[in-house]
């Protein structure tokens, strides 16, 4: 195993593009941060990559060779990531807390969940070609169903509404919510069991009253969730387990 380098030449490293593990290569990020007082190491989602958090002027040989001091931490993490999943035609995922087949069905003009034999299908319409795309379009318009209902509950628990709610695909965070209540979901959360869905959506409708994560804030999101802890529990486990399926 060996940390390969870009070179500015012979004497001076470059910040490393990737790591060679016995796992494979995996591509290094760094993020330069003025508030960042040190440097941090995570685990990209998914275990698809390695995140460095650097502050401004810290110099590419001490990235280097803090990456290099960590390479048993990395190596642990990424044998432990989730193994990928390609959303492809007859692949297995998460939907609901339970498993969904996907299922090219290129007869039909429009994609249909089902249930066939007990088991829950999502028959995609269409070309081949669109399958990927045609799948998150589903899982999506799922998402702000579930979303907008659990929205809705909580909004009016609080007395107050959201000035808009929006789909992401970050990775970084499951939701957000801003000063003027405008909401934004990963729509991945989907996948997830009802209750971790409702957990994410208590948790930012409590910042509609608590813009912040003291105790305040926590008293009032376990009042909209008292199962909040289920919740953020399963999250920390599982959650990457959903940002390593690949749509296309």
């Amino acid at each position: 195993m060996s940390l390969f380098f870009s070179r500015r030449n012979a004497n001076t490293p470059a910040i490393p593009e990737r790591l060679d593990l016995a796992a494979g290569p995996v591509p290094v990020t760094v993020r330069r941060n003025p508030r960042a007082r040190r440097l941090i190491l995570r685990l990209a989602p998914g275990g698809t990559g390695i995140v460095v958090t650097a502050p401004q002027k810290v110099p590419a040989r001490a990235i280097a060779e803090f990456l290099e001091r960590h390479r048993g931490w990395v190596e642990e993490r990424v044998a432990r990531a989730p193994d990928r999943i390609v959303a492809a035609d007859g692949a297995l995922i998460p939907f609901r807390g339970g498993q969904l087949r996907l299922v090219q069905a290129s007869e039909r003009r429009a994609s249909r969940f089902e249930t066939v034999d007990g088991e829950t299908h999502l028959f995609v319409g269409g070309e081949p070609e669109h399958f990927s795309r045609r799948v998150v379009e589903a899982l999506k318009r799922e998402a702000r169903h579930d979303l907008q209902a659990c929205v809705d509950r909580h909004a009016a628990t609080v007395g107050l509404r959201p000035r808009a709610m929006a789909l992401k695909d970050t990775k970084s965070r499951w939701g957000s919510c801003t000063i003027d209540r405008r909401l934004a979901f990963s729509w991945r959360i989907v996948m997830a069991p009802p209750a971790v869905l409702d957990y994410l959506v208590a948790h930012e409708v409590a910042h509609f009253r608590q813009m912040n994560h003291g105790p305040a804030f926590w008293a009032h999101c376990r009042e909209l969730c008292p199962g909040m802890d289920h919740g953020k529990t399963w999250l920390k486990r599982h959650g990457a387990g959903l940002h390593a399926i690949e749509f296309g």
